[in-house]
Order: C-alpha cells, then sequence, then structure tokens
C-alpha cells in the first residue's frame, strides 16, 4: 500500500498529507502516484467541499528528490511521463471545482512551492522558508508557475522569484499577496481547517463557479467574463435552496 500521501475526510473536508518526513516530503514517482489518487478522490466525491493540503514531519516539501535523479533521467520518454504526472497534481489542484487550503510550514521548494502557489489559499507557517532551486540546477519549473506566478505577484516580482532562487520568508509571501495569513507553526493546521470548514458550509454551485470563473478571468475578455456570472447567477437563482435561504434571512 502507497503511504507516502495520507487521505482522510470529515465534515466535508478533504485532507491530504504529504507523507515522506524522513525526504521532508520530496517528490518520488511512489509520492506522485499517492497525491494523484488523493485528489482524484477527492475531486470525485460530491461529500467532499474543500481540500487541505499538508505535509507531515518539519516540512511541507523539500521539491523533486534529487537523491533519485539519476532515475528520473534514465530516457526522455519516461523522464517525460514523470513530469507530466507532476503536471497532473497542479491539473487536479487547479482545474477541480473544489477549494484547495494550503497549511505550508517549514520548506517548500521547487515542486512544493509550485503546489503551494497551485492553492486557492494558502495558511502559511512563520517558519516557511521558499524558493525555486530549478534554474540554478539547469531545469524548469512546472505547476503552471509561469502563468499562475504573474497573475499572484506581478511579473517582475515572478521573474526575480523563479530566476534569482532567493530564499523567502512567510513575511515576504504575504507582501507579495501570496498567502492568505500566517501563523505560529502549532496554529497553522487549526486555522487551515476553521477556514475549510467556513468555506465547506457554503453553497456548493457558487464556491465551484466562482473557481472556475477567477481561474479564466486572467484570459477571459469583459464580456466572456460576465456571460460566466450570467450562467453561474441564473444557476443560483434558479436554485430551490437559494429561495429558501432567501426566505430564511428575511425571517
Amino acid at each position: 500500500m502507497n503511504t507516502t500521501v495520507l487521505y482522510s475526510v470529515s465534515e466535508g473536508i478533504a485532507t491530504i498529507t504529504l507523507n515522506r518526513p524522513h525526504r521532508l516530503n520530496a517528490i518520488n514517482p511512489e509520492l506522485l502516484s499517492g497525491f494523484k489518487s488523493a485528489l482524484d478522490h477527492a475531486n470525485a466525491d460530491a461529500d467532499v467541499q474543500t481540500i487541505i493540503l499538508c505535509g507531515a514531519g518539519r516540512a511541507f516539501c523539500a521539491g523533486d528528490d534529487l537523491k533519485e535523479f539519476d532515475q528520473q533521467v534514465r530516457n526522455p520518454a519516461e523522464t517525460r511521463a514523470y513530469i507530466e504526472h507532476i503536471q497532473d497534481i497542479t491539473r487536479g489542484l487547479c482545474l477541480n471545482d473544489k477549494m484547495v487550503v494550503g497549511a505550508i510550514h517549514g520548506w517548500a521548494v521547487g515542486g512544493g512551492l509550485e503546489w503551494t502557489i497551485n492553492c486557492d489559499f494558502v495558511v502559511m507557517a512563520q517558519s516557511c522558508r521558499l524558493f525555486f532551486s530549478e534554474i540554478s540546477l539547469g531545469v524548469f519549473v512546472t505547476g503552471g508557475v509561469t502563468r499562475l506566478l504573474v497573475e499572484q505577484i506581478g511579473l517582475q516580482n515572478a521573474r526575480d522569484m523563479i530566476l534569482l532562487g532567493e530564499r523567502y520568508s512567510a513575511s515576504d509571501a504575504a507582501e507579495l499577496g501570496f498567502s492568505w495569513q500566517i501563523a505560529e507553526d502549532d496554529e497553522v493546521m487549526p486555522l487551515a481547517r476553521s477556514l475549510a470548514q467556513r468555506i465547506a458550509v457554503l453553497p456548493a454551485g457558487p464556491v465551484k463557479n466562482l473557481k472556475l470563473a477567477l481561474r479564466k478571468s486572467p484570459t477571459a475578455d469583459l464580456e466572456s467574463a460576465m456571460a460566466l456570472e450570467t450562467e453561474a447567477t441564473l444557476e443560483g437563482f434558479l436554485d430551490p435552496l437559494s429561495a429558501d435561504r432567501v426566505r430564511d434571512r428575511l425571517s
């Protein structure tokens, strides 16, 4: 059984925990397989409204496991497949219809930082240290960050962060605008769960449509954005549960 990723569901919240603490949850094929399986379960489960992503031990994720690098570059076909498995995680985090809350502590490096950026909300521990190591190693970033990070912090900041590989603190991340809140290390999971619970009790339809609309907004023209809003608003207006909520609010 694959134990490199743990999965549990409670009160409409799926918790996905990267579980290679002896390697600071560094990425290898087994972890990718377990992560994708957990995401597939969460995204297919109608009872799951929100996903929490976290890491066991002293770090969230230290990026690719460089001790296994030789195995990842044995031939071009296998290397491409490995990279696509990494990209599949971003697809599962970003192209689903459930909000993802990252509970991030310790190191978030390379792929671990990419997955942090993929979250809809990030609760970050004071202990967090973030950086991209890829360019300095002669490889490249994945996780859609060449678009997503630019959206979040602007072109120049994204260029600096990816190219120069500077180490950023939780405070730096908050200043740049890609963490929702900073907390003491022992408060990160309680705060992330509290946020996830707030989201989980909201009507699922509008939450799903908001995630879709916001993901499309950077490339959508105004008419396309308003067309999506119209369809989502129509869906909400015609939902009998919305009428019940309005009556409750008025009573």
